[in-house]
């Protein structure tokens, strides 16, 4: 069962900033790609228009450190692992290392984040309400080792 799934993204020109480095918020929608791509290998998506009422993952914490700057161009890997699993909230930990461009081997770190999801139904007033994970997907998840957390 799968506890950790990594994803590669260049820094494109419009990622960055004016002084030339990823913008912060940037960082947040990497995690999101990287969240994305995991649903997608595990079979599922995180919009499942097969589901009535339609569910959701609306983020209920998100927070990033930065180390060093990513600049236009960079590659770099982010590496998720799944930090906690409940009945109804998946908690995810973002490594992000700069990838050497001559090797493609993943480098230092630059960035690391977290982020935090509920699993919700949406009625048709736009009123959400926590229920738990499909058992499809919480069956497919399983939560990181200590010392890969660590």
């Amino acid at each position: 069962m799968p506890c950790e799934f990594k994803a590669t993204r260049r820094v494109e020109f419009s990622d960055t900033d004016m002084a030339g480095i990823m913008h912060y918020s940037n960082f947040f929608r990497f995690m999101e790609t990287a969240e994305h791509s995991f649903y997608r290998a595990l079979g599922h998506s995180v919009v499942m228009p097969d589901i009535d009422p339609p569910m959701g993952w609306p983020r209920v914490h998100a927070e990033c450190d930065y180390l060093k700057p990513l600049r236009f161009e960079d590659t770099v890997e982010i590496h998720l692992l799944v930090k906690e699993k409940k009945t109804r909230t998946l908690s995810y930990l973002f490594r992000f290392r700069k990838l050497d461009p001559a090797t493609g081997a993943a480098g230092e770190e630059v960035a690391r984040g977290s982020l935090t999801v509920v699993c919700v139904t949406h009625a048709p007033g736009g009123q959400m309400k926590a229920v738990p994970i499909p058992a499809s997907l919480a069956e497919q998840i399983q939560v990181a080792p200590a010392e890969r957390l660590a």
